[in-house]
């Protein structure tokens, strides 16, 4: 490993660490980030995450969610084993769908401070319903505010047909 990746490294603790313990309850301090070599470029980071979990709030009952998280960076960006370590420590936590979303999206802006961030979450149907809450948000008085409207305005404009996904 270079010198220069090793010190660009020196803040992570969970990647490469053979040692993890995963989280049994929602922790939002288990996030990690590391600095975007690209802050004059504007760009997308997709996570894809199918593999979400959480518990029903009043039933207990798992709800089973892929959920999609997409983000334009400025100075911090959101490190890949910090962020499945927390997406895992909803697996016990109970809450709404669109509660879940909303904490996951907040907690990202509060850690990484993006220019633009969207979450999106595809439950499973239980009792026949699916729940995809959707929220965004662009940093105010920038051009990513405007993106944030435009494309909750325009968000689903063109429904997927849902088949028991």
């Amino acid at each position: 490993m270079s010198e220069r990746v090793k010190r660009e490294t020196d803040t992570l603790t969970l990647l490469g660490n053979q040692g993890t313990d995963y989280p049994t309850d929602y922790n939002r301090g288990v996030l990690e980030t590391f600095e975007n070599k690209h802050p004059d470029h504007d760009y997308f980071v997709k996570f894809n995450c199918p593999e979400f979990t959480s518990l029903c709030p009043i039933t207990g009952q798992p709800d089973f969610a892929t959920i999609t998280i997409s983000y334009v960076p400025k100075v911090k960006m959101v490190e890949s084993k910090s962020l499945k370590l927390y997406l895992f420590g909803f697996r016990n936590h109970g809450d709404f769908h669109e509660d879940c979303i909303n904490i996951i999206m907040e907690d990202l802006i509060h850690l990484m401070d993006p220019k633009y961030i969207e979450v999106w979450g595809k439950f499973t149907p239980r009792g026949g319903v699916s729940i995809d809450p959707y929220c965004n948000y662009g940093e105010p008085a920038t051009r990513w505010e405007g993106v944030a409207r435009t494309r909750l305005e325009s968000h689903d404009l063109y429904p997927e047909k849902v088949d028991n996904r």
